[in-house]
């Protein structure tokens, strides 16, 4: 049960990631820093070139940015824009793992948040049952 609910929180993460785009043309610094290859540096860059130029006119228009080359353009073209709204992805760095199996064969796993994966809950172990009281002694015929 515990690799199932695994795979549909990766699946989940997969799913939003496929749907992210970073406006390049709006996306503030911390909106840019979602991409991959692109820290604090590289954002400021992009708003600077952005601020100087005006709005980029095609996806290629990143590699103009100083510290952008076309090994970081080809890791980010997927995930930018040029028009829309920006709906970054969360941070690959900063994702949870998922959670180690419980020990507890009792554990049940809490439903996840739509954007957070979520720790499993335990919860209590069953009681044993009582015992069954002692058979009355067998009488001879």
């Amino acid at each position: 049960m515990h690799k199932l609910i695994t795979l549909l929180v990766a699946l989940l993460m997969v799913s939003l990631n496929a749907f992210a785009a970073v406006n390049v043309n709006t996306a503030s610094e911390a909106e840019l820093q979602t991409l991959a290859g692109i820290g604090p540096a590289k954002a400021k860059a992009i708003i600077d070139y952005r601020d100087k130029n005006g709005a980029f006119k095609a996806v290629d228009d990143l590699t103009k940015v100083p510290g952008i080359g076309a090994g970081v353009l080809s890791k980010i073209r997927s995930e930018v824009t040029l028009t829309g709204s920006t709906t970054p992805a969360a941070p690959a760095n900063k994702m949870a793992t998922p959670a180690a199996a419980p020990a507890n064969k009792m554990a049940t796993p809490a439903p996840a948040p739509a954007n957070k994966m979520a720790m499993p809950v335990v919860s209590e172990p069953a009681k044993p049952a009582m015992p069954a009281p002692p058979a009355a002694p067998a009488t001879p015929r």
